[in-house]
């Protein structure tokens, strides 16, 4: 089994900075690509970010220039720092990671709990 748990969610105000954390633990062969998506209140789950083991990213193009995506490969964890935060970023924002269990499985994609991120002043 593998869970992904992240941290960092929070209220900040427009202009704000917030930086988010995960971590993937528990039966994991090797990760291709982990990243962020998010949901606004009735609106459907998008794509933030996405980071393949080799460093290339795929952004949103309405986060390109303020978010930047970090991955630590060796401790299964992936960071996104949000720099100038807009009300329209307000969402829950999960954690993403497509994990191969073990070296007999396929990979499979797998969700973090989500952590609520507002912008409002």
């Amino acid at each position: 089994q593998v869970q992904l748990v992240e941290s960092g969610g929070g209220l900040v105000q427009p202009g704000g900075s917030l930086r988010l954390s995960c971590v993937a633990s528990g039966s994991i062969f090797s990760i291709n690509t982990m990243g962020w998506y998010r949901q606004a209140p009735g609106k459907q789950r998008e794509l933030v970010v996405i980071i393949t083991s080799g460093g290339t990213t795929n952004y949103a193009a309405s986060v390109k220039g303020r978010f930047t995506i970090s991955r630590d490969n060796a401790k299964n964890t992936v960071s996104l720092q949000m720099n100038s935060l807009k009300p329209e970023d307000t969402a829950v924002y999960y954690c993403y990671a497509n994990v191969r269990a073990t070296r007999w499985d396929s990979y499979g994609v797998y969700w973090g709990q989500g952590t609520q991120v507002t912008v409002s002043s």
